[in-house]
């Protein structure tokens, strides 16, 4: 009996697997034979019922009907569509219709315009040189020129970090310009690099400031550097970034670390200098912090001064990226809005 309901079973499964119309009818017969619960498999499973005689025949001719419904399915599954669907419902298809193009990723402004200012001082015969973002005090203050209990640290409003008192006192660097101080160490001059970085200063944030934000050291040392090549440079370097002729100034100012000091300014990229809301009239817009080297940074560095002079610039890669953007608002850049970020 077991034999003749095996035959039968052969016939009826072969005859359903020729007129299934697409994937899904064809998986309906698979489960229906072949599944956990199919007719077939049930046959398998009732197969340690029976005499040993009976099991050894009945199951070698069922495993042959297992075979031989697996290569029908087979063989079925690769004349029907891939997709799926029926014959009639794939005349309907238009397979031209380009696919729907999937979305990539892309990086981030903040990133494409450091990118683009280490291309340019690059090419300038810079290198691009990087250092820690948890600093000691010596490397962001005391060696350059800002000792201890000097009003000078009050221009940066610095995170602190307690550590295990072996160690130096710690902080996050309020600016790239230790690095300066490092490289100096363990590299004889003459030399030029840049450091881009992220730099972290504990004050309110707005339009303008951040607790975090990146900023771009430049150091270029010689034997006879002058304020005439940092003012080359940086010239060259504005023109490149901005793609267009630009006007700088020089103003006197202030830093420790260097001596004399002066404030960069460009004519304003609005109003083309001729004085708007952006620049408050006056036609120009401050960009970065330079000045000489001071001689006390050369003896922290184990250099004498009288050998060796050199130019020293901080410049905000963020300030950059919102002129060139016209980006109102840093904060954008760090809130992840990807209506902001998709716009690059």
């Amino acid at each position: 009996m077991a034999k003749i309901d095996l035959k039968i079973l052969k016939k009826r499964a072969q005859k359903e697997i020729k007129k299934t119309k697409d994937l899904k009818e064809l998986d309906q017969v698979f489960r229906k034979f072949l599944g956990k619960k199919g007719e077939l498999t049930q046959v398998l499973k009732s197969l340690g019922k029976l005499s040993k005689t009976r099991r050894i025949k009945i199951g070698k001719e069922a495993n042959e009907i297992k075979n031989f419904i697996k290569q029908k399915i087979e063989q079925r599954l690769k004349k029907l569509s891939p997709l799926g669907i029926s014959a009639k419902e794939e005349k309907l298809l238009d397979v031209t219709v380009p696919g729907k193009k999937p979305s990539l990723g892309h990086l981030h402004p903040l990133t494409q315009v450091k990118k683009e200012i280490e291309k340019i001082f690059q090419g300038l015969g810079f290198s691009i040189v990087e250092g820690p973002e948890i600093e000691t005090e010596w490397y962001n203050f005391d060696a350059l020129n800002i000792p201890k209990e000097h009003p000078a640290r009050d221009l940066w409003d610095t995170f602190w970090l307690q550590n295990n008192k072996k160690i130096q006192n710690l902080l996050l660097r309020t600016h790239t310009t230790p690095v300066d101080v490092r490289y100096m160490e363990k590299n004889n001059p003459p030399l030029r690099i840049i450091v881009p970085g992220r730099c972290f200063r504990h004050e309110a944030t707005d339009a303008s400031h951040d607790v975090q934000f990146y900023q771009v050291d430049g150091l270029m040392v010689g034997k006879d550097i002058s304020v005439a090549n940092f003012k080359a440079v940086i010239e060259n370097f504005f023109q490149e970034f901005f793609k267009r002729d630009l006007k700088i100034r020089m103003r006197p100012s202030f830093f420790p670390f260097t001596e004399p000091s002066f404030e960069i300014d460009i004519s304003c990229l609005v109003c083309q200098g001729k004085g708007c809301s952006a620049c408050s009239q006056t036609g120009w817009m401050e960009m970065m912090g330079a000045g000489m080297l001071h001689p006390n940074v050369f003896k922290a560095c184990k250099l004498n001064p009288k050998n060796w002079q050199g130019f020293a610039f901080g410049v905000g890669l963020d300030r950059l990226a919102m002129m060139k953007y016209k980006i109102g608002d840093i904060r954008l850049f760090y809130n992840g809005d990807l209506r902001v970020l998709e716009q690059f």
